[in-house]
Parts: C-alpha cells; structure tokens; sequence
C-alpha cells in the first residue's frame, strides 16, 4: 500500500497552479514548492510539515493527514500572504481533487495561522489541511 502524501500533494499544486487568481496574488509564483524557489523574492508558498495516521477499519483501509503550506511574504506584507492563504483556503476546502490511488474523502481547512519567520523576518502564514482518504480498490 502506498501512502497518499504525494499524490495529495500534486492534487493539491494542480489546483493551485490552475487557478488564475492566485496566479495573480502570488505574482506567478503560485505553488506551493518542495522548497522556496531559488533566487525568487517572497511571495511564494511551500509544503510544509505533513502528518499520516492510518484510519483503516476492518472493512477498508484509510488515512487520515495533515497538511500544512506556508506562504511567506517579505517583512511589512503580511497581507499579502494572508489573502493568498485565504484563496488557497477556498479553492482546497471541500475540493473533489482526484488522488492517484487513493480517494479523497474529505479535505478540510483546519487552521490559518499568521506570525514572522524568527530568522528572516519574512511574514509567514500557515494553512493547514485535513485530508481523509481511501485507498482506492485495485481494477
């Protein structure tokens, strides 16, 4: 069995990366990254921690995860990372992504959570998910 952190992942980046509004937000930077992109300014937005518990029954085999992206904005702009968190909060609550092996049974907005990176400075918000999933059954 594998487990459905990357293909939540690229669920959730293809969304992201669609969506012309945040395009514009973030000013193409849209995301979110493995890593902060090279030599770019912030804005720009990351994966960050992530958290699998199994929640299978005895019937099917599922996971609850927790998901985290952060989105950093220069010192002073924190708003900006707040609206492109907020956006990214309503394009992924309750979205109907498709998981490659898995089924995604809910996705949720758990928290959105703002402070300053203590060694850059840099505004950074939090969004974190809950995502619960299936494992989807073999053809």
């Amino acid at each position: 069995m594998s487990s459905p952190i990357l293909p939540l992942r690229a669920a959730i980046r293809a969304t992201c990366q669609a969506d012309a509004t945040l395009s514009s937000l973030m000013g193409g930077l849209t995301g979110p990254h493995d890593e902060a992109p090279r030599g770019a300014p912030p804005l720009y937005a990351v994966f960050g921690d992530a958290v699998l518990r199994d929640r299978s029954t005895s019937t099917e085999r599922g996971h609850e995860q927790d998901v985290s992206i952060v989105v950093y904005a220069k010192a002073g702009s924190a708003a900006s990372a707040l609206r492109a968190a907020d956006r990214m909060a309503a394009l992924l609550d309750d979205a109907p992504l498709a998981l490659s092996g898995h089924h995604l049974v809910r996705l949720s907005v758990g928290e959105i959570a703002s402070d300053r990176d203590p060694e850059t400075r840099l505004a950074r918000v939090t969004l974190r998910l809950v995502a619960v999933t299936d494992v989807a059954a073999a053809p």
